[in-house]
């Protein structure tokens, strides 16, 4: 019998590897915040799904054509993933044009939230979902009447991230590495294409914005993705949602350290309630099979 793959965090704590792969995904959105004055967000979010899908296809190329045939349901998996992914880039990009991105990715922690809950087993558990959602609706700061149509957008995103969450867990656990992530960017680039490819425009005509758009992919999707499939082989899809807390967190900081978006007391309140959250939750973690 093969001997099972050994898993990346196989005896260490996921928070960490949470703290790198969130920094690398809001440094990815502060450029993506950035580039708005040139190029439109949703053009922004197609580069992004394009430029992440060719670096972890070229990544992955060898284990593509070593790993074996795909069966219909891995590409199903692959499939719905990618869209899920490349519709909560694009959603969320149309929200984060419009409101402060902390608070976006707070409110879009909704689907998160959801996900964790209707996990969440023991009383333990339940604290810990409290305090994080207690945390959350602080940083979002419950301001549900200044911007109707950025929060259409972060809903969009917060169900996209939910599907996210639940498919991805699938994804990683077909055991094809970044080949699985790649595969699905591929196909979720095809999909949010009709609504990027147009307002892409004048990346293709500026080697620097492209370049830029493309460094977006590569941080947020490729690296911050990657990290989390890592993650999600590792730990109950549970324990992974309510550590997704860390992200409005890290989101807040990125936002006030780069974007002069600077939180509130309320909005330091709600990161320490979170953090609490993420502290109180059990730390169960998946077992690898038996050899």
């Amino acid at each position: 019998m093969t001997p099972a793959r050994p898993r990346p965090l196989a005896g260490l704590p996921p928070e960490p590897f949470f703290v790198l792969s969130a920094s690398a995904q809001y440094l990815g959105a502060v450029v993506a915040v950035r580039l708005f004055d040139d190029l439109a967000p949703a053009g922004v979010a197609w580069l992004r799904v394009v430029g992440a899908a060719i670096v972890l296809v070229a990544v992955s190329a060898p284990r593509l054509l070593r790993g074996g045939r795909w069966t219909s349901a891995e590409v199903g998996a692959a499939a719905v993933f990618g869209a899920a992914v490349a519709f909560m880039n694009l959603t969320f990009y149309l929200a984060i044009d419009r409101m402060d991105m902390g608070k976006g990715v707070a409110i879009e922690f909704i689907g998160p939230i959801c996900v964790a809950a209707l996990a969440t087993r023991t009383r333990r558990n339940t604290w810990a979902l409290v305090f994080a959602v207690t945390g959350v609706a602080l940083l979002s700061g419950l301001e549900i009447d200044r911007e109707p149509l950025g929060l259409l957008w972060i809903f969009l995103a917060s169900a996209c991230w939910a599907a996210y969450i639940v498919v991805g867990a699938r994804v990683a656990r077909l055991d094809r590495g970044l080949a699985g992530l790649g595969v699905g960017l591929v196909f979720g680039a095809v999909l949010i294409a009709p609504f990027g490819a147009p307002s892409s425009g004048p990346a293709w005509s500026s080697p620097a914005l492209l370049l830029a758009a493309m460094s977006v992919g590569v941080l947020s999707n490729a690296i911050g993705y990657g990290l989390e499939q890592s993650i999600l082989r590792a730990i109950p899809v549970r324990r992974f949602s309510v550590l997704l807390a860390l992200l409005p967190v890290t989101a807040t900081v990125f936002g006030a350290a780069f974007l002069d978006q600077i939180p509130s007391l309320a909005d330091l309140a709600g990161i320490g309630l979170v953090l609490v959250g993420v502290v109180v939750q059990q730390r169960d973690v998946i077992e690898p099979p038996a050899d």
